[in-house]
């Protein structure tokens, strides 16, 4: 716990230096261009309401671009929350709307990558993703939640060393909170001479095809949270 303390203070204080306020200044409303893809996921929600205790997959692209997310995962009921382009903090601030309402048993993000790349620090990154879990939290305090590694991918690959910080210092919070997972989905995605493998990637070197989803489904698989039994009323044990 003192470990986990220490910790979160260190990337607190990272969180409220002046950098991390850099995408805020942009725009009078840094969320707004989320508002079409948000409405468009409670007016589905709201034709056909997502099943309740599903594991909620939520983040940016490699979310949102896993369109066999579904046949991936056979054993479980899965939603796909994703929004292409969104950094961590758009997750945070979307939770009431795309999070809460779908009461899920697990959520699994994959985000971070996006903040990197408009130049967040590592601290930074990590930070927001400790508000995002205290978010969730505070409203659903025993929902697991995993995070996967961020990867290297072809495109982005001179920022691989601020990418592998921020996985070190997530993984590390992930380690002190049982109820945080890491999910290290960066090494399969790496060829024998350490760099992306390049046959896991779509043309545009950056997003992941079929092959990369592959080595995900079996590198994420162990760490979903199995599907509730059916409760057994006392005629039927009888």
């Amino acid at each position: 716990m003192l470990k986990r303390n220490l910790l979160c203070l260190a990337l607190l204080a990272a969180w409220a230096a002046p950098a991390f306020h850099l995408r805020a200044a942009t725009a009078d409303d840094p969320f707004a261009r989320w508002k079409k893809e948000i409405a468009a996921f409670e007016s589905a929600d709201a034709k056909q309401p997502p099943a309740k205790g599903a594991i909620l997959f939520i983040g940016s692209s490699s979310i949102r671009l896993w369109k066999t997310l579904a046949q991936d995962f056979p054993q479980h009921r899965v939603i796909n929350r994703g929004f292409g382009g969104s950094q961590i903090v758009d997750s945070t601030h979307f939770a009431d709307r795309i999070v809460f309402p779908c009461a899920p048993r697990q959520i699994v993000m994959s985000a971070g990558a996006n903040d990197i790349h408009a130049g967040k620090s590592p601290e930074q990154v990590a930070s927001d993703f400790l508000a995002f879990a205290a978010k969730v939290h505070s409203r659903l305090p025993e929902v697991p939640i995993a995070f996967i590694s961020m990867a290297g991918n072809p495109a982005r690959w001179k920022e691989i060393e601020q990418v592998r910080a921020a996985n070190a210092l997530i993984k590390a919070l992930c380690e002190a909170d049982p109820k945080l997972t890491y999910i290290n989905t960066a090494a399969a995605m790496l060829g024998s001479d350490g760099r992306p493998r390049p046959d896991i990637f779509m043309p545009d070197r950056l997003h992941m095809n079929a092959e990369g989803y592959k080595l995900w489904t079996h590198d994420i698989a162990p760490h979903l949270t199995p599907e509730p039994k059916p409760a057994v009323s006392a005629a039927g044990r009888n």
